[in-house]
């Protein structure tokens, strides 16, 4: 069994959006009144969009933010399915646009031979991260920490930052974060919303094995506060 130390429930997606990203700018505002800059990290997918509009709104110090993705399909930024286009056309816009974006996709054409150069630039952004959101699939992963793959292992005990991922229910070879990056974080917020997803983290809770659910082992540490925020689908 898995407690969670923050629950917090929402009736719709936009109220969630605003106080979460309240939330988060002012955490980052906080890291570079302190450091003189700032890491956030996101995920991509539907579920964050309207995340996104309301954090770009944000009147925060964006030029010393820098802003990196959980993870990354292995195709290129234009293509339908990337998650560095959301990130342009949803984050990177309004107040937002002067943040500093390192996306994790690169100039080779497979992912495994790209994960170095990847890796040479996540370890010049500010670490530990200040805020990580994630998401979470039906199967339980997070991140590219997908259940069906051969290197959940690696992802889930690597000391290294990312890692190729290559699922077999999923299109596309990744790039992820590893547990250990994901985990080298100040505050975690698990985004979710809709009855479906509420449905699979209450079976995420009921047992600790992240080989099955790899969620679990993010919800089931006490290294990194997480914050778990739901809301109703709309």
């Amino acid at each position: 069994m898995i407690t969670l130390p923050v629950y917090k429930e929402f009736d719709t997606a936009q109220k969630l959006a605003k106080v979460l990203a309240a939330k988060i700018a002012g955490q980052l505002q906080e890291a570079i009144d302190a450091r003189g800059k700032a890491a956030l990290v996101v995920s991509g997918g539907s579920t964050p969009l309207m995340l996104f509009s309301e954090l770009s709104r944000q009147a925060i110090d964006w030029q010393d933010v820098y802003i990196t993705l959980a993870d990354e399909r292995w195709v290129s930024p234009e293509h339908a399915d990337s998650n560095e286009r959301l990130v342009r056309e949803h984050l990177l816009v309004r107040r937002a646009a002067k943040a500093k974006f390192r996306g994790l996709k690169n100039i080779y054409s497979v992912v495994d031979e790209g994960v170095g150069m990847t890796e040479e630039v996540l370890s010049n952004l500010p670490r530990p991260f200040d805020v990580v959101v994630l998401g979470m699939g039906n199967d339980g992963h997070t991140a590219s920490l997908f259940p069906c793959s051969e290197q959940l292992q690696l992802g889930l005990t690597t000391g290294r930052t990312c890692l190729a991922v290559h699922p077999t229910t999923a299109p596309h070879g990744r790039l992820s974060l590893s547990l250990k990056a994901i985990l080298d974080s100040k505050q975690i917020y698990l985004h979710l919303h809709g009855d479906p997803k509420r449905e699979v983290l209450r079976q995420v809770l009921t047992s600790d094995d992240a080989t099955e659910m790899p969620i679990r082992a993010v919800l089931n540490q006490r290294h990194t506060p997480v914050d778990v925020y739901w809301s109703q689908a709309s």
